[in-house]
C-alpha cells in the first residue's frame, strides 16, 4: 500500500484551490523536540512573558506542532503578541508545572514496516464504523488530555535535560476555529485564556467537515498544506504525517474523515507498525509511526490493541544526534486523549448545563 516518494504528488499537480486548510499559526502547541527548537521556545517565552499581555508560561501551548518551526515560530511569536488574542486569568495564580522533573524515557517498541498498511487498514475500518456525533450551529468542540514533556533547560552554562509534570489540558473550540478557550496547568492561569483569531484555527471541525473522503485526493491536500508550511529542515514526508497526526489529535473529525486520514497516511513512506507504545496516562497500545532521521525523534500515533481507538500519541527518540542533549528512549512529548464532546459554550464540560 505504501506508495514509493517518486509517486508523491508534487505542488505543480494541484490547483490554486486545492488547500487543505486555512494556514493559521495558532494550533502549534508545545513541547516535542529537539535542542535548538526548545531553546527558541525559551526565548519565545521569555519575549511573551515581558509583553503587555500575559501569556502562558514555556512550553506554550500554540507551538506544539513544530513542522513549522523555526521559521514559523518566529512568526508565531508575532502573531501571539500583535495579532492573536490571549486574555483572561491571573498569572499569579498559575501552579507551575514546568521543570520538575528528570527527562521521561521509555522501552523503545520494534518497528515494522511491513504490518503498517495492514495495521491502518484496521484502524481505518473501526473508525469508519464509530458512530461521532454531528454537532449544531454554535457548538464548541471540547478536548480534555493529559500532557507532559522532555525537554533542554540551559542555566548559564550548563543544560539539563527536564520534564513537566503530567498534567491536564482542556480546549475548547469553535466550530468553524476563530475562537475558544484553553486551560492548562502550568500554562495557562487556573481560569485559563482566550483563544481568538480572525484566522480560523487549522483543524477546525467545518473545515475538517469538508474534506474529501478519498484517501488519495486528501493525501495531495496534504501534502499541498505540509509542503507550503514546512521547516525545510523537516523532511517532506514526515511533515505529512505530522499533519494528519494534527489533525487526529486535538480535533474531532467526522468518522469518515477519520477513515481516510488513516488510507492516507498508509500511503506515505516510511510509516511502520511499532509493537508497544505506552500513552501519557500508561495505557498500552500499538502504534503507527515514523522516524523522522534528521532529529532521531519517531511520532507514533498510540491505539487500543482490541478496540483500535486513538488514545494518544508521543514522540520517542530512537536514534542518537550529535549535539543533541537527549539519549535514545527520551520521550520528548506525549500526550493522552481523555475525553472529546461538541458542547454549547466554551468553558462548559460535557454533562454540565449551560
Amino acid at each position: 500500500m505504501n506508495a514509493s516518494p517518486s509517486h508523491q504528488p508534487h505542488p505543480a499537480e494541484w490547483t490554486e484551490t486545492q488547500s487543505l486548510l486555512p494556514s493559521a499559526e495558532r494550533d502549534l502547541p508545545a513541547g516535542r523536540h529537539q535542542f535548538h527548537k526548545e531553546q527558541m521556545m525559551a526565548q519565545i517565552h521569555e519575549d511573551l512573558r515581558t509583553s503587555p499581555v500575559a501569556p502562558p508560561k514555556r512550553p506554550n501551548p500554540f507551538l506544539r506542532r513544530m513542522i513549522l518551526v523555526p521559521a514559523a515560530a518566529l512568526a508565531l511569536a508575532s502573531a501571539v503578541v500583535g495579532g492573536l488574542a490571549l486574555t483572561g486569568g491571573d498569572a499569579n495564580g498559575d501552579k507551575t508545572t514546568l521543570g520538575t522533573g528528570p527527562a521521561l524515557t521509555t522501552q523503545v517498541g520494534v518497528a515494522d514496516a511491513k504490518g503498517a498498511p495492514r495495521l491502518l487498514d484496521r484502524i481505518s475500518l473501526a473508525a469508519a464504523d464509530t458512530s461521532t456525533p454531528t454537532p449544531r450551529k454554535g457548538q464548541y468542540v471540547y478536548i480534555a488530555s493529559k500532557v507532559a514533556s522532555t525537554y533542554p533547560r540551559t542555566v548559564g552554562d550548563r543544560t539539563t535535560v527536564v520534564s513537566d509534570e503530567l498534567h491536564r489540558r482542556q480546549v475548547w473550540n469553535s466550530l468553524d476555529g476563530k475562537d475558544g478557550w484553553l486551560i492548562e496547568a502550568g500554562q495557562t492561569s487556573d481560569k485559563g485564556i482566550t483563544l481568538s483569531s480572525d484566522v480560523p484555527l487549522s483543524g477546525a471541525y467545518n473545515a475538517l467537515a469538508e474534506l474529501p473522503t478519498d484517501p488519495q485526493a486528501l493525501l495531495h491536500r496534504i501534502y499541498r498544506e505540509s509542503d507550503a508550511r514546512r521547516d525545510p529542515e523537516v523532511p517532506r514526508d514526515q511533515a505529512a504525517f505530522v499533519a494528519i497526526g494534527d489533525l487526529l489529535t486535538e480535533s474531532y473529525p467526522p468518522a469518515a474523515v477519520s477513515a481516510a486520514l488513516y488510507k492516507a497516511a498508509a500511503k506515505i513512506p516510511g510509516v511502520v507498525a511499532v509493537n508497544d507504545a505506552v500513552d501519557a496516562t500508561g495505557r498500552h497500545g500499538i502504534a503507527i509511526a515514523r522516524q523522522n532521521d534528521t532529529d532521531g525523534e519517531r511520532t507514533e500515533w498510540i491505539f487500543d490493541r482490541k478496540t483500535l481507538q486513538f488514545l494518544g500519541e508521543r514522540t520517542v527518540v530512537v536514534k542518537a544526534v550529535a549535539g543533541s542533549p537527549f539519549k535514545v528512549g527520551t520521550v520528548t512529548f506525549t500526550n493522552a486523549i481523555t475525553q472529546r464532546a461538541f458542547v454549547d459554550a466554551d468553558k462548559q464540560v460535557p454533562g454540565q448545563a449551560s
